[in-house]
């Protein structure tokens, strides 16, 4: 019997142990096979991070990392230094792309950022304070978040997370157990501790498609700050609605065609032109820019109630 008491913390313990090893083991999983993607974007004395995605050298950075210019510095996992065009910047959404001037490179994977879940592990990999190739981990502290950008405009479905950021980790990534890309790094918020933001992976996704093909962005713009909610199962059902959820309106700007539509704080739109808006990532998608000047038909509910409402989008510029 003593024997069986003195055994049990010593089991305990080992136990304990054995949980942290595998978690350290993941961690260098993942680094390993991200970090020779993840570079440092250098533009004269300023700079931040970056991440490959394609062999070719597509990147994606912020648009404040690159600013106005056209072509930047880059520094390799494994020294080498390189030049990269900028291909597209969208201060909207604080992402740009640029190319790096190479073939056969490391990249890394874009996830699907819509299946996050709070409190999932995160892993971030950047150059903040120019040490290189700095690895820190935290989890995801909340998503849907809403941050202002550098020129005014809100950025919505934002990542927040309590991986350890500072000055230059800005455009690196942030990734998941998986080693796939769940957000790039973004904000932290000076004097705080553990809050930091994150741009989605699905509206990097998005966004660098159009970068690239275009070298810009143009979206329709109604001019709401939002969050996903959900509706209610009986009260989706009594009002006829395909989905029991909706973007609850936090902020309605002011003009905007959301204020000329009637929008309020509080309300939930549900569908656009009978498109249902469930995620923040579909009401992106269905913002395209063949809907900027065109009438559609808004659903929303307010106070229980059904109601609909003429809005007509106009260019995010």
């Amino acid at each position: 019997m003593a024997s069986e008491v003195s055994d049990r913390p010593r089991a305990e313990t080992d136990a304990a142990s054995a949980l942290l090893d595998a978690y350290s083991q993941a961690v260098i999983r993942v680094v390993e096979r991200v970090a020779p993607s993840v570079i440092n974007v250098r533009r004269g004395r300023s700079g931040g991070s970056g991440v490959i995605v394609t062999p070719d050298g597509y990147a994606l950075t912020n648009a404040h990392v690159v600013d106005a210019t056209r072509e930047v510095g880059v520094a390799m996992h494994s020294g080498a230094e390189l030049h990269a065009d900028v291909v597209g910047s969208d201060p909207a959404t604080d992402l740009a792309v640029i190319r790096v001037n190479g073939s056969g490179l490391p990249a890394a994977e874009l996830s699907d950022s819509d299946t996050l879940r709070v409190g999932q592990l995160v892993i971030a990999i950047g150059d903040p304070l120019g040490f290189h190739s700095t690895v820190t981990t935290g989890v995801v502290s909340a998503t849907g978040r809403s941050l202002r950008a550098n020129d005014g405009r809100m950025i919505e479905n934002v990542i927040q997370t309590d991986a350890a950021l500072n000055p230059g980790n800005s455009g690196g990534p942030l990734v998941d157990t998986h080693a796939k890309i769940i957000g790039i790094n973004t904000a932290i918020i000076p004097m705080a501790q553990g809050i930091c933001f994150a741009i989605p992976a699905t509206t990097a996704r998005l966004v660098a498609g159009m970068l690239i093909r275009d070298g810009r962005v143009r979206r329709a713009y109604l001019g709401i700050g939002g969050a996903p909610t959900p509706i209610g199962r009986s009260l989706a059902s009594e009002l006829g609605l395909a989905s029991s959820g909706g973007i609850r309106v936090l902020e309605v700007v002011a003009p905007s065609p959301a204020e000329r539509a009637g929008l309020r704080a509080g309300d939930i739109l549900v569908s656009l032109d009978g498109t249902p808006l469930i995620t923040l990532s579909e009401l992106q998608r269905v913002l395209s820019a063949d809907r900027i000047g065109r009438a559609a038909d808004l659903a929303y509910v307010r106070a229980g109630e059904l109601r609909h409402t003429t809005i007509t989008p106009v260019d995010s510029r």
